[in-house]
């Protein structure tokens, strides 16, 4: 009977983990996004193609952080809608940066490949930073304020991976200066004088 028992539960095990590995839902770009993902595409539409990415390689890091991000979020990824993972490539030229940030739906698990990158995150207690170099991992804790700077003397290269097939992203200077609050106000919150929060919205495409 202990042995019947045991091949049951190995039989319910086996055909639960076949089913989970083979549950997914190729979102329907066409749709809307919602908080539980896109909808699913009709099962006769979804082809191989949905689950494969290609385009993984460097962006063009010629602008104003000299740094590229190449994502397979669920927006150019459809098939791990609802998965709740997504990679993407960081690319950071000389003296570029990733400015401080968070991911409001995901936590970010950085896989440095080439040169060296100076990154951390803060709580309201403490900071956590560390100079990274090919063949360490950092983790970024999901909602955390954080940042990534080439610190090395040539590129950097990293690969990124979310718990999230849409992590989100909130940057810090694009939220203070690429809008349309006046700048005696933003002065006066950020400690700035005006002149300098002009010129920073300025490059942000901020007005006001």
């Amino acid at each position: 009977m202990k042995m019947i028992h045991v091949l049951f539960l190995f039989a319910l095990v086996s055909f639960t983990s076949h089913a989970s590995v083979n549950d997914f839902c190729v979102a329907d770009l066409k749709g809307p996004d919602s908080p539980s993902g896109y909808q699913c595409k009709p099962p006769n539409t979804v082809t191989v193609d949905d689950f494969v990415f290609s385009g993984f390689v460097a962006g063009n890091t010629t602008n104003t952080f000299n740094a590229a991000l190449t994502s397979a979020f669920v927006t150019d990824f459809p098939g791990v809608n609802g998965l709740g993972v997504s990679v993407a490539r960081l690319d950071i030229a000389k003296g570029g940066s990733i400015p401080m940030h968070t991911h409001p739906a995901a936590t970010e698990l950085l896989i440095m490949v080439e040169g060296q990158i100076t990154a951390g995150f803060m709580t309201p207690t403490a900071l956590y930073t560390k100079t990274l170099k090919p063949g360490d991992i950092m983790v970024f804790p999901q909602g955390q304020l954080h940042f990534q700077v080439n610190s090395g003397n040539g590129k950097a290269t990293a690969f990124l991976a979310f718990s999230s097939a849409n992590p989100g992203a909130q940057l810090l200077d694009l939220l203070l200066f690429g809008n349309t609050l006046p700048s005696d106000l933003v002065a006066q919150t950020t400690f700035l004088d005006v002149a300098q929060v002009k010129k920073v919205k300025a490059r942000f495409g901020g007005r006001g």
